[in-house]
Formats: structure tokens, sequence, C-alpha cells
């Protein structure tokens, strides 16, 4: 959500050998943050790196405190998260994870919904729910014509006939 202390990035995917070491894939392949920074936080636990290596199989890793393969079973499924601090953005970038809660408005300004969630994939989609309408946008420029996340409203120029479903309850 906006304004999070700190951010999702992955999950702790398996253990790797018997020295406490485990293995986390990232939601973005293409990351380097977990060679970057020097603490992470896994099942809300903060966890201060010893060895961040990554992988074509994820990002090998062992943490102070961690030091046999029983210990890192017990972090396999768990949540991997960054303080939002230790990002370092470019001008213009904006964190998929802050358009969550932001109003959506069309190019004349008219009301067309609030971002629920962004699904990640070969397109990533805008899912903008609207009273009891909810819409899958591709994420793209095209559509997506201007993200001010400090207001919380982005603007969009959606394609006409777009499908729409009803939100199940």
């Amino acid at each position: 959500m906006r304004g999070d202390p700190r951010l999702e990035i992955g999950g702790v995917a398996r253990v790797h050998g018997i020295r406490g070491e485990v293995v986390v894939h990232t939601h973005d392949p293409d990351s380097t943050i977990l060679g970057e920074v020097e603490t992470i936080w896994v099942g809300g636990v903060q966890r201060k790196i010893l060895q961040a290596r990554g992988t074509h199989r994820g990002w090998l890793m062992a943490f102070e405190g961690v030091t046999t393969r029983n210990e890192a079973e017990l972090l396999k499924g768990q949540v991997v998260e960054v303080d939002r601090a230790d990002l370092e953005l470019e001008e213009g970038d904006v964190l998929l994870d802050d358009l969550v809660g932001c109003k959506v408005v069309r190019l004349d300004g008219s009301p067309w919904g609030t971002i629920a969630a962004v699904l990640l994939g070969p397109q990533d989609l805008l899912v903008i729910h609207d009273g009891e309408l909810e819409r899958l946008l591709p994420f793209v420029d095209e559509f997506v014509k201007n993200i001010d996340v400090a207001t919380g409203i982005v603007t969009i120029d959606p394609p006409e006939g777009m499908p729409e479903d009803r939100i199940r309850k």
C-alpha cells in the first residue's frame, strides 16, 4: 500500500544446503536490490544479510542467526520485504505498490474508479474497481497518461469498448 515503510519484493522459495542458506525469488527477476542492501525483512522479522548472490534460480542468501537447515526451513514461504528508504529511485520512477489505492480519472477529469491491485505478468494490468465494476487496464503509456503518487491520482485514456466484470462479493 502507498506509504508503507516496507515493500514486498518476493519470498523465500526453498532451503539450500545444510548451512542455513535459502533461495529467494523476487517478483522482478531483474531486480538487484538484494545485492545492494544490508538488511531485509523476512516474514516480518528484520534479518541482517551475511551473503547474497544472484543466480539463474534466484538469490542465494545467508542471514545472521540462521546457521542450520532446520532454522532455514522455518523461513520457507515467508514474504521478503525491503525498507522503502533503501530503494534508489530515478526521477519519474514509480513503485507499482504505490499505485494501489490511487484514484483513477479520465483525461477530462471524470472519475473511473480506484486501483485495487496490480497484476504482474507478461503484460502488467491495473485492477480498477468502480462501484460494482472491475476493469483490467494494461499498464502501458498508451493508456496511462500521468501518475501523481503525491496526490494519489492516475490519469488514463482507456480504449473504447473495454470489457468490464461485475465484482463478485
